[in-house]
């Protein structure tokens, strides 16, 4: 950095800070503006953004019917956080955060809500008994992994990413401090695949899904435009792990769900029907618009 910063004795918030979201960041809580949430035909009801953190849930909803839960059965809303969407009372009353994604479960009463990812995942997971293993050793090693997860990623996607691809400006110590963090925490990725199939072990879980919408989508290089910058090639055994996950079909399905960006043949930016992956993807509603 060329000048040096000296903070003041008390922070005051400069909307027009820079950066990719100085728009939409803010230090305040609350909604900026009333809209209800839509409601559809399912029981669960996402509203989401296809982030990571929003795809770590649409995986897992796609897993769950892929193996024959057909109450997992869900409608997936588009919030558009450039637009300030998670700033609706809707979407505040859901998660008072205002962060992406956010689930209600209509199929109790009163409904109930869900958010942060994590806790959407094993709170879904554990009502329909699937992804969590059965055995008391490999389940701890999977919520381990789990929380491992929601501690690490900060440091990939508010540190690094941030300063990497987002930030007005290239600065070298932020950018090589969280580069060290990103490649300390593959390379502990990459220790524990040696020896596993899967973090769990032997087991495919909400663990794996969450992790790999991390690491497993930056080892294959869909985060940042950093793939050469981190040598994410050399850890082989996390490759192969992200590999083998993105090649199923839930996944590859989950990862186009309330998603806005890309081809236009990979966005269903709201899904409500299994059939919507081969009728209402962006392409095919933009060409019948045309």
């Amino acid at each position: 950095m060329s000048d040096t910063y000296i903070p003041p004795k008390v922070w005051t918030w400069e909307k027009e800070s820079g950066g990719t979201f100085a728009s939409i960041n803010r230090p305040i809580a609350g909604a900026t503006h009333d809209k209800e949430l839509p409601v559809g035909k399912h029981p669960l009801q996402l509203y989401s953004l296809a982030t990571p953190n929003g795809v770590k849930v649409t995986v897992l909803l796609e897993e769950l019917l892929a193996a024959g839960h057909t109450e997992a059965e869900y409608d997936a809303w588009l919030i558009n956080i450039g637009e300030g969407d998670q700033f609706s009372s809707g979407f505040v009353e859901i998660n008072p955060n205002s962060k992406i994604p956010a689930l209600m479960d209509h199929s109790v009463t009163p409904p109930r809500r869900m958010f942060e990812s994590a806790s959407i995942m094993l709170q879904l997971a554990e009502k329909f008994g699937a992804f969590i293993p059965k055995d008391a050793t490999a389940r701890g090693e999977m919520l381990n992994w789990l929380f491992w997860q929601m501690g690490s990623a900060p440091y990939l996607g508010g540190g690094f990413g941030h300063f990497y691809a987002y930030a007005p400006e290239k600065w070298e110590y932020p950018i090589n401090r969280f580069a060290m963090e990103v490649k300390r925490q593959l390379d502990v990725l990459d220790r524990r695949l040696a020896e596993n199939e899967f973090l769990s072990g032997s087991d495919y879980t909400i663990a794996d899904m969450a992790n790999w919408a991390w690491y497993g989508q930056l080892v294959l290089g869909r985060q940042y435009n950093a793939a050469e910058f981190l040598d994410v090639a050399s850890y082989k055994n996390v490759l192969r792990w992200a590999e083998a996950i993105d090649a199923r079909e839930p996944v590859q399905r989950g990862r186009m769900v309330n998603r806005a960006m890309g081809e236009l043949s990979s966005q269903l930016r709201n899904r409500h029907d299994a059939s919507d992956f081969d009728t209402m993807t962006q392409d095919k509603i933009e060409a019948a618009e045309s």
